[in-house]
């Protein structure tokens, strides 16, 4: 059988397999050699993760060869704005993912569990579109806030031993990232900032022993 990849987010995962996505990348890029399993859900924080957690990972069924674990725009969303329900204290977050970490290690203990970090916000980007009605004209999540929670995300990784990518870094390396790495809403990632989050998932699956060059090709391939 095909080794499984298991990508397990919020909206940044759910929409990854659209046009441009880095999930539908990564299923491109081993579309002879494993198959790549969406499991993203749109607004969901690291407390509604886990409580579903059981549930999605029984309908994956067999033991994947990694998941990736992107979690923590909304936990960062302001706890006295709008999008008040999303907000998952710091501490709470990392206890969260810590759960979700280990959960998945004791069902499957070969897994390699890979976080991601929540990606930047352009405040600007994100004042021009707020979510639903919310005429207030404030913020209802910030970079500032998001970053707490990507380096609580890195904690977790550095003491739980497994990878993690820190995209909220990465994508702030490069020049004008607020407008050519970020969609129109100033939260989510453009077709770009999708291609650097799949180069970086590759890189990390690579450096765990998964990559092309290990993979068995499914079926032999024909010249003509």
């Amino acid at each position: 059988m095909r080794p499984l990849i298991v990508l397990f987010g919020d909206s940044h995962t759910e929409e990854s397999f659209r046009e441009g996505g880095w999930g539908a990348a990564l299923a491109h890029h081993f579309s002879r050699s494993a198959d790549i399993v969406l499991r993203g859900y749109n607004g969901y924080n690291t407390r509604w993760a886990l409580k579903v957690l059981d549930r999605v990972m029984d309908g994956v069924g067999r033991s994947p060869a990694a998941i990736t674990v992107f979690f923590g725009t909304n936990d960062a969303a302001l706890a006295d704005k709008y999008n008040r329900l999303q907000h998952v204290p710091l501490d709470e977050y990392k206890e969260n993912l810590q759960a979700i970490c280990s959960s998945i290690k004791e069902r499957w203990p070969s897994t390699i569990v890979i976080l991601i970090t929540p990606p930047p916000i352009y405040d600007e980007g994100l004042q021009k579109h707020p979510s639903g009605d919310d005429n207030s004209g404030e913020l209802e999540r910030t970079n500032v806030s998001t970053g707490d929670f990507a380096k609580a995300c890195i904690d977790v990784a550095n003491n739980s031993g497994v990878p993690v990518i820190d995209i909220w870094s990465e994508i702030q390396n490069y020049p004008d990232w607020e407008k050519s790495l970020l969609g129109w809403d100033g939260m989510h990632l453009s077709d770009q900032g999708n291609r650097i989050l799949f180069e970086e998932v590759v890189k990390e699956l690579k450096k765990a022993g998964m990559s092309l060059e290990t993979f068995p090709t499914d079926l032999p391939l024909v010249t003509i």
